[in-house]
């Protein structure tokens, strides 16, 4: 039986996340509530949990899951080969809502899903979600929909949708807009705008002039 938490309450935020955290370690899965949307979560390094979570979202390998992390001091060991750029869109935009496509560590033992050598990682501007990043660590999470269906606003739809296949929600309310991350990919040495969302091509261009708009 899923046990849900509202974050609003100090009581109540304090042993859910005591809660979560407990579950993501026993490769659980947990809803949180982001900048965005609500996410669906698991530990980043726990395969099944991650094949867990593509399944309760009945979505396949080939749209591999993002993951969010609570500092950008932990890209340093995710990712290699991130340029100046890509370091000044995080001075400029994290935490907040810009996903960043970069190549991983190839030491990392993860599976996300069919992500040819590439993570899309992002630190939501949250304090829920960053307490529990920082204590867990990096959390492969996605919407927390079913796919094909809105992403969820509040978590009674997240909870409609995704029933006992998690174990902790964490009620933070209402989110505070449902507009999905910008995608940057970081890998090239001009990064490409893969999807505008809710930092816009202008806004980005500030830091980086020549950024390239996917068709």
């Amino acid at each position: 039986m899923a046990r849900r938490y509202d974050t609003n309450d100090a009581t109540d935020r304090t042993t859910g996340l005591r809660e979560a955290a407990s579950a993501v370690r026993r490769g659980e899965l947990v809803v949180l509530p982001t900048d965005t949307v609500y996410g669906i979560g698991a530990d980043a390094f726990a395969k099944e949990a991650v094949g867990d979570l593509l399944e309760a979202k009945g979505r396949g390998r080939n749209m591999p899951t993002p993951v969010l992390i609570g500092s950008p001091n932990t890209l340093h060991g995710l990712v290699t080969d991130f340029s100046e750029l890509a370091w000044e869109l995080v001075d400029a935009f994290w935490p907040g809502a810009l996903t960043l496509v970069a190549k991983h560590q190839p030491s990392l033992q993860w599976d996300l899903g069919d992500t040819r050598g590439t993570v899309a990682v992002r630190m939501p501007l949250h304090p829920v979600a960053i307490e529990l990043l920082t204590e867990v660590g990096p959390m492969a999470v996605s919407s927390a929909n079913l796919t094909g269906h809105p992403a969820p606003e509040d978590c009674d739809s997240a909870q409609e949708m995704l029933g006992d296949s998690v174990s902790v929600y964490l009620d933070g309310g209402p989110t505070p807009g449902n507009v999905p991350s910008s995608i940057v990919d970081v890998t090239r040495e001009i990064p490409l705008l893969l999807r505008a969302g809710a930092i816009s091509a202008e806004e980005l261009r500030k830091v980086v002039p020549d950024l390239e708009v996917a068709n």
